[in-house]
């Protein structure tokens, strides 16, 4: 299936061909004809799968550009915001459709100027509210799309999203996005949604098969070695590297921008101008590694992100299909990379199971390997390369004192030197080492099972202290079972 079966107007669908994309993913597939349709609709996708052009797309189609707010996206963060308007402005800047974007941390008048100008407004629940409740901005969008809703609702925005459908027409297509549906997320949905149609994609389907999964096993020690090392030999054009903590952040930037790289970082210390300038950077090209948290990099959109580094593994599931999904976009092909240790391994078949996917244990390569790849590349490069006018003055120039052949090797020498791949030959353990750590932790993992069956079956057979008297005693006045095997637990 590609876009053009969906029939949208010429400048939407010279939008989508000028941005790269081809075929619909699985949730842009099922929910643009249920739009399209009229529908309201709740889909239960994850992070990274194209919500943003899932419902962008046939809503723009459907807006008249009359200068008025026709479309309202309610997003739970900052960065989201801006990502998503970005995006919406891509697909809409040939159909005169106007984006803007309202969140806390800067100032109202210039926000306030910008939504009389647009056809869609990207908001955030709290400065979204503050507007509409001071009066300062009326408007009667056609739809309302809420993004992340569950991310809203975590972060405690439940009472301001209610409080903001009180503003809105009661004649409108809602559209709820969620990567997970608890039970607040359904209540919510029959509050503000009439009759929607429901859309679910699974876990096989959530994660991108066109992003190769690797992870290295590595001691804690060894961390910052092991990412030099494989930045070095990957070479990516852009890439992301995830970490827990600010703090981690910060001092992972500094190493990196030692190591001579070009290495920006995001965390939620950061002020909103100091944000909005390092993800431009980053879409730019002036930087090529970007550092962040989990929550800073929230919606992130960059389609040419090569390679995700995850520096540590992330608490949950979730959190890794959100992570990996900031590679393998518009149907290009990504890899993501996870450090792990061997007390963590554990965790990575979990992950495997969770999400669905199979993550390839790799050896981070030697020392000598990486120079060696270096310099098939290198050789490449000189190869590939033409010759200029001001190369052949300075060789000219050199023979004077200098044969030819010693001119190509300090030539080399010199290029080589700036190459040179440092710190220790060999990182990290190899496969059979790797190998044999799984199937302890496995076996240990069933171990774990037994004991708890064990457990519940002693448990079980104690009946409660009734079988030998109301205290838990036997006949003979001791304790009986129940707590010796509490004590054996």
């Amino acid at each position: 299936m590609n876009f053009s079966d969906f029939n949208l107007k010429d400048t939407i669908q010279q939008a989508i061909t000028d941005a790269g994309f081809k075929e619909p993913s699985p949730v842009q597939k099922d929910a643009i004809p249920l739009i399209l349709e009229g529908n309201d609709i709740i889909a239960q996708a994850q992070t990274g799968t194209g919500k943003t052009a899932a419902f962008g797309l046939p809503i723009m189609n459907m807006m008249q550009a009359d200068g008025s707010v026709e479309g309202l996206v309610i997003v739970p963060t900052r960065e989201l915001a801006m990502q998503v308007s970005d995006e919406l402005f891509r697909f809409g800047k040939l159909s005169n459709l106007k984006t803007a974007t309202v969140y806390g941390g800067t100032a109202y008048a210039r926000q306030i100027d910008r939504v009389k100008q647009a056809s869609i407004v990207v908001a955030t629940p709290g400065r979204l509210q503050d507007l509409l409740m001071s009066g300062k901005i009326k408007i009667n969008p056609k739809f309302v799309v809420l993004d992340e809703a569950d991310e809203m609702l975590d972060m405690g925005f439940l009472d301001e999203i209610k409080n903001i459908f009180t503003f809105l027409p009661k004649e409108r297509q809602t559209l709820m996005f969620s990567a997970t549906m608890p039970n607040a997320i359904r209540k919510l949905a029959e509050q503000i949604l009439h009759n929607p149609k429901t859309i679910a994609i699974t876990k096989s389907e959530s994660t991108n098969v066109n992003i190769t999964q690797n992870y290295y096993v590595v001691q804690e020690r060894e961390r910052d070695d092991a990412l030099v090392r494989l930045i070095d030999y990957k070479n990516p054009d852009k890439c992301i590297i995830f970490c827990r903590m600010k703090k981690e952040v910060d001092r992972l930037v500094s190493h990196l921008t030692s190591q001579g790289f070009k290495v920006s970082g995001l965390h939620g210390d950061m002020e909103q101008r100091q944000r909005e300038v390092t993800i431009r950077a980053f879409k730019q090209g002036g930087v090529d590694i970007f550092v962040a948290t989990d929550v800073a990099a929230r919606g992130l959109d960059v389609n040419d992100v090569t390679h995700v580094f995850n520096y540590h593994i992330p608490f949950d599931s979730e959190s890794y299909v959100h992570r990996i999904g900031r590679t393998g976009r518009a149907g290009k092909t990504g890899e993501a990379i996870t450090l792990v240790t061997p007390s963590e391994l554990r965790t990575i078949k979990r992950i495997e199971k969770d999400v669905g996917t199979k993550m390839v244990t790799q050896v981070i390569p030697t020392r000598q390997e990486v120079q060696n790849s270096k310099s098939d590349e290198l050789i490449a490069q000189i190869a590939g390369t033409q010759v200029t006018q001001r190369a052949i003055e300075l060789v000219k120039t050199l023979q004077h004192d200098i044969d030819i052949v010693t001119i190509a090797h300090l030539l080399a020498s010199m290029i080589q030197e700036e190459n040179n791949i440092k710190g220790k030959d060999s990182i990290g353990l190899g496969l059979e080492e790797i190998e044999h750590l799984i199937q302890r932790a496995m076996q240990s993992r069933g171990n774990d099972r037994n004991r708890n069956r064990s457990g519940n079956r002693r448990r079980r057979s104690s009946g409660g202290g009734n079988r030998n008297g109301r205290d838990g005693r036997n006949r003979d006045g001791h304790r009986g079972s129940r707590d010796s095997s509490r004590k054996r637990d």
